[in-house]
């Protein structure tokens, strides 16, 4: 795991730190006598153990009179400048679309440019995630990430008012191509777009099968995790793994325990990379969009998997291409194809013994380029 998304405010309105603006907060709980500061204390324990922080600051609020109101934009900006002013780096602000009603009955108009405005002033590095882009959402909370994975979204919906510096959607409800292999950069959705825009996905779900604690539930399998692991990280998303908290603060052993689990199959499974220190040979194969890449091991090893990564730094081309290993007649076999790749694409494949990999690129918008090849 890279980082920390910490829940600052939920839908009820409840602050996890010192905050100035309401008294809806901690400094009103007994933790502490009133002093503590789950913020900062998590934020503190990130930076000993070298793991980047970011918090999640609920625009639904059911506590605050102001909402539903404007003085509520100027209450939430205030919250945020604190989060953004008073905690170190950020690298990760998550916003989600909930917009109930509050205490008054109406629902609110949020100010997202604003709120955008203010991360962009005070935490320049730090990444976006939120329904109308710049990070947007795979569109379940199963750990599903969709099976042809593109990270580019078409240009109409995009502001062309102002400048645009990290592709942020104005008006458009992606739901309608969420999880679907017709997805946001498939063609037949940008085929008649006036352009692209970089606009990565998200996955998410919950180790156990409800979002919040409960007692009676369990984790999820090893399996299960591992699974979505390899369908998020290794599918050109991130995997935002929700943990929730047991009534007392802390994490549920098993919980625990699951954790530790996934992160020592993760290094097993790709702690040595067979390719280290090997360069891949590129042949021309079909033309300029259908490379070929040769990968040839010291010696013959059982492979189970392949990485593969675009320079993302210009642009996700690759559409579709092939694993091919030579079998006991010298002769190239293909073994596995799949679709777009990328930032990071992971390729399991049935346990193989070989010292030769070639990677056959069947279809790109260009040029392909590749950051890199490992073999697991």
């Amino acid at each position: 795991m890279k980082g920390l998304v910490l829940t600052a405010k939920h839908h009820d309105g409840f602050c996890l730190w010192q905050t100035e603006y309401t008294e809806h907060s901690i400094k009103n709980s007994p933790y502490k006598n009133g002093k503590g500061d789950i913020v900062k204390e998590a934020a503190d324990a990130c930076k000993k153990h070298g793991i980047k922080f970011g918090f999640y600051l609920s625009p639904w609020d059911r506590n605050s009179k102001y909402y539903g109101t404007d003085e509520y934009n100027t209450y939430y900006k205030n919250q945020l400048t604190e989060l953004l002013t008073n905690y170190g780096e950020i690298f990760y602000v998550w916003f989600d679309g909930a917009c109930g009603e509050g205490p008054n009955g109406k629902k609110q108009v949020y100010d997202f440019d604003g709120y955008v405005e203010l991360i962009e002033k005070y935490q320049p590095n730090a990444t976006i995630f939120h329904d109308t882009g710049i990070i947007r959402w795979c569109g379940n909370e199963a750990g599903a990430a969709p099976y042809a994975q593109w990270a580019v979204v078409p240009m109409e919906l995009c502001s062309m008012n102002k400048p645009q510096t990290r592709g942020a959607l104005v008006d458009g409800d992606l739901s309608f191509n969420y999880n679907s292999d017709i997805g946001i950069g498939s063609l037949e959705t940008i085929i008649y777009s006036k352009g692209l825009v970089f606009a990565p996905a998200e996955t998410d779900m919950s180790i156990r099968p409800g979002w919040f604690y409960h007692e009676n539930e369990k984790p999820h399998s090893l399996d299960r995790l591992f699974k979505t692991y390899l369908n998020s990280v290794g599918n050109n998303t991130t995997f935002n793994l929700n943990i929730p908290p047991m009534p007392n603060g802390k994490f549920n052993d098993e919980d625990v325990t699951r954790l530790k689990e996934l992160g020592e199959l993760i290094e097993k499974e790709f702690g040595t990379n067979l390719a280290e220190g090997i360069p891949f040979q590129k042949l021309n194969g079909c033309g300029k969009t259908q490379p070929e890449y040769i990968v040839t091991l010291t010696k013959k090893k059982t492979i189970k998997y392949v990485e593969l990564a675009e320079k993302i730094s210009e642009g996700q081309r690759i559409s579709s291409f092939a694993v091919l290993t030579k079998d006991e007649h010298a002769q190239w076999r293909q073994i596995a194809q799949s679709t777009t790749v990328g930032s990071r694409k992971i390729i399991k494949i049935n346990p193989t013994e070989t010292d030769e990999i070639k990677i056959r690129i069947m279809s790109s918008r260009d040029t392909p380029e590749i950051e890199w090849i490992k073999i697991y």
